[in-house]
């Protein structure tokens, strides 16, 4: 099931990336680097990453070399980027295409780049994780431990300012809105950070912090700030995050 979400989503990119070919020709080079020469919707992320993440310090072959060894270890990483993209696609009215958040949304990229920083962290490669953590907060102003654990079908819905710390965890099918902070109270050890159940909707600006859940398919309404655990399939908005269902 979860491999032919891959192929479906795949053959999704690629026939939209041939059509544009048509409306679009001035991107045929761009679709064809990005999208058409690969033969997989695998050989496509690694390129899409290895060319925003290379630079002066690390060659983009040395890069490409390092994604393809993490993707062959942990291919549950390439089936969290297709499931992703399904979601965005699904669930952001904004978006009528697979390839929309592929090439052209930043929260997306962060994400995949996460993903790899944590598979380094967790295989006691920390000063490289830590190197392309700040990469990722220089390039997307986006912030995320590589401690921090994230499930799949995420949508990170424009991204800017989003910060997400070490002892965060975050569940399946989580939508978080740009500037939303998941922080500590200011603990300095242990566990500290809030775990965000899987269907939970958190708007632009919010803040929660603490070690503190928030219940599966609860919405924080955009600027509030959470201190306290919220229950499942409830809402809860303003400063001092009122329950309001």
């Amino acid at each position: 099931m979860v491999v032919n979400k891959i192929d479906m989503v795949w053959s999704n990119m690629i026939f939209e990336a041939k059509l544009l070919l048509n409306s679009e020709p001035l991107l045929m080079n761009f679709l064809y680097m990005f999208l058409l020469k690969h033969n997989s919707f695998k050989d496509a992320l690694v390129y899409m990453l290895s060319t925003k993440l290379s630079n002066v310090d690390i060659k983009k072959n040395d890069l490409i070399g390092m994604l393809k060894n993490i993707y062959e270890d942990d291919n549950d990483i390439v089936i969290s980027a297709a499931w992703d993209v399904y979601v965005i696609r699904l669930n952001d009215p904004s978006v009528s295409k697979y390839i929309t958040p592929f090439l052209y949304f930043k929260g997306f990229h962060a994400l995949q780049a996460y993903r790899i920083i944590h598979w380094l962290w967790n295989n006691n490669r920390e000063e490289l994780a830590m190197y392309f953590y700040n990469c990722i907060s220089v390039i997307f102003n986006v912030d995320i431990h590589p401690a921090a654990k994230i499930g799949r079908g995420i949508m990170l819905d424009h991204a800017t300012g989003v910060v997400i710390g070490e002892t965060a965890v975050i569940e399946n099918n989580v939508s978080i809105m740009q500037s939303v902070t998941l922080g500590s109270t200011g603990k300095i050890q242990g566990n500290r950070h809030p775990k965000i159940k899987q269907d939970v909707l958190i708007g632009a600006g919010a803040i929660v912090l603490g070690n503190i859940e928030i219940g599966c398919g609860a919405k924080i309404g955009a600027g509030s700030i959470v201190l306290h655990s919220v229950p499942p399939y409830s809402t809860v908005t303003g400063k001092s995050a009122q329950l309001v269902s």
